[in-house]
């Protein structure tokens, strides 16, 4: 089992700069393959913001690279998100997601209930 919190959201304005956290937590917390964080915007489809994996492979969408970082801390089982220049449009609720892959090889996914990140104009 994981559990996953969010952390670090907020009201910004444009240009400035946020710092989201999802820390882990549960039984099963050393098996997570990979942590993502995800935002949907309203009237939005989810989408993947970046993600890490265990072996430190990291992926970013287009619209956030460059401007923002993911990072991992091992110790706190925590990710971080590190976004700069923030925009309008990266007004979204953000969710962290893990994969864990269970001993039988099925996959497993976790998710967070979200963080509100507004940039105003």
């Amino acid at each position: 089992q994981v559990q996953l919190v969010e952390s670090g959201g907020g009201l910004v304005q444009a240009g400035g700069s946020l710092r989201l956290s999802c820390t882990a937590s549960g039984r099963s917390t050393n098996s997570i393959h990979a942590i993502g964080w995800y935002r949907q915007a309203p009237g939005k489809q989810r989408e993947l913001v970046a993600a890490i994996t265990s072996g430190g492979n990291t992926d970013y969408a287009g619209s956030v690279k460059g401007r923002s970082t993911i990072s991992r801390d091992n110790a706190k089982n925590t990710v971080y998100l590190q976004m700069n220049s923030l925009k309008p449009e990266d007004t979204a609720v953000y969710y962290c997601n893990a994969q864990r892959i269970r001993s039988d090889g099925f996959w497993e996914n976790y998710w967070g209930q979200g963080t509100q990140v507004t940039v105003s104009s």
